[in-house]
């Protein structure tokens, strides 16, 4: 089977940050580690060399020609939220999308697939700077200003900077697996797995270590028990908060509440079980915190719109040959 071809878009001005967010993630040859290849190509917009905004020039091997065949493409931003994206780029993202191409605009690029037509009637989101002229711009959008990514399926945006490596390696998860993305997060050497909900920003930082903050300190107690009925009085009770003071620290320090963020961990450490053992889907749930096969499966439904045996039919083997590359064991059940 060929690879996944993913073609990006440069384009005159362009901030390297932005254009490297997809090579990094999609542009490394990793199959030493069991990750599978994709085909990166980086198609110009204009004729080159390309001016960075950083003060040098790139060059590129493609034009927009290299669009053709691209299983996914991917706007990684956009110069000017003023200048309207020129029409043969517009024009290239709509033939792509018909023919089945995933489109994805990332920070600033979600203004160039909105100028597509592409996000007509869906959910999306950008960088929150620029939300209140993106809404004026695209009132036929349905924005969501907090969220670190969208996805819609076919069509896919991300807020500002770093959300775009989360959205990325959304995508590199929708393909091959939770296991296969961890690689590559721990290759590139940030968080694995930030859900699209959480919140772009928030009021403070997680302190760096569980001393300096009791919150910081019952989370890791928490990730450690996932399998044991935590409830937001558990929780509290270990922080020694009230619910209500627990509830609105947690929300101020990770931009999401208590209970969202313990089913995000559950659905990552069931992805990753189904991925990398052969346990029955029964003793999965339970290791898992769900409790039965039953709430695993609804939860699954609505997070990923498929069943756990659909999961580790579709991801087992790549997760199976990335662990033996990387001499991985099977995972051990958490203790108290």
């Amino acid at each position: 089977m060929p690879a996944h071809a993913v073609a990006v878009i440069a384009f005159d001005r362009i901030s390297p940050f932005h254009l490297s967010v997809p090579c990094l993630v999609f542009g490394e040859d990793r199959r030493d580690a069991g990750v599978p290849r994709y085909q990166l190509r980086v198609c110009a917009v204009e004729p080159g060399p390309l001016r960075a905004r950083a003060g040098f020039r790139i060059a590129t091997d493609h034009d927009l020609r290299g669009l053709a065949g691209a299983d996914t493409v991917i706007v990684p931003s956009w110069r000017d939220v003023e200048e309207a994206p020129p029409p043969a780029l517009l024009e290239a993202l709509r033939r792509a999308h018909r023919r089945g191409a995933r489109i994805v605009g990332l920070c600033l690029g979600t203004f160039v697939v909105a100028a597509a037509g592409l996000l007509d009637g869906r959910r999306a989101t950008t960088h929150w700077q620029w939300s209140a002229a993106f809404a004026a711009k695209f009132p036929q959008v349905k924005l969501d200003a907090n969220v670190l990514y969208v996805d819609e399926g076919d069509v896919l945006t991300s807020a500002g900077t770093a959300a775009g490596i989360d959205c990325c390696l959304h995508l590199l998860r929708r393909d091959h697996g939770a296991e296969i993305a961890n690689i590559v997060a721990r290759r590139i050497v940030v968080q694995p797995h930030r859900a699209g909900g959480q919140a772009q920003f928030i009021e403070r930082p997680l302190p760096a270590s569980a001393r300096e903050d009791p919150l910081q300190a019952t989370m890791a107690w928490a990730q450690r028990r996932l399998e044991r009925p935590l409830d937001l009085d558990t929780l509290a009770a270990h922080a020694h908060m009230s619910r209500r003071t627990f509830t609105r620290r947690f929300r101020a320090a990770t931009g999401t509440t208590p209970l969202r963020w313990l089913l995000e961990r559950r659905l990552a450490l069931a992805q990753r079980l189904l991925e990398t053992t052969v346990h029955p889907v029964e003793r999965i749930a339970e290791e898992a915190g769900f409790g039965s096969a039953v709430s695993m499966r609804q939860h699954f439904d609505a997070a990923l719109g498929m069943t756990p045996s659909d999961y580790r039919r579709a991801f087992r083997g790549a997760a199976r040959t990335a662990g033996k590359k990387n001499g991985a064991r099977e995972p051990r059940r958490s203790q108290w």
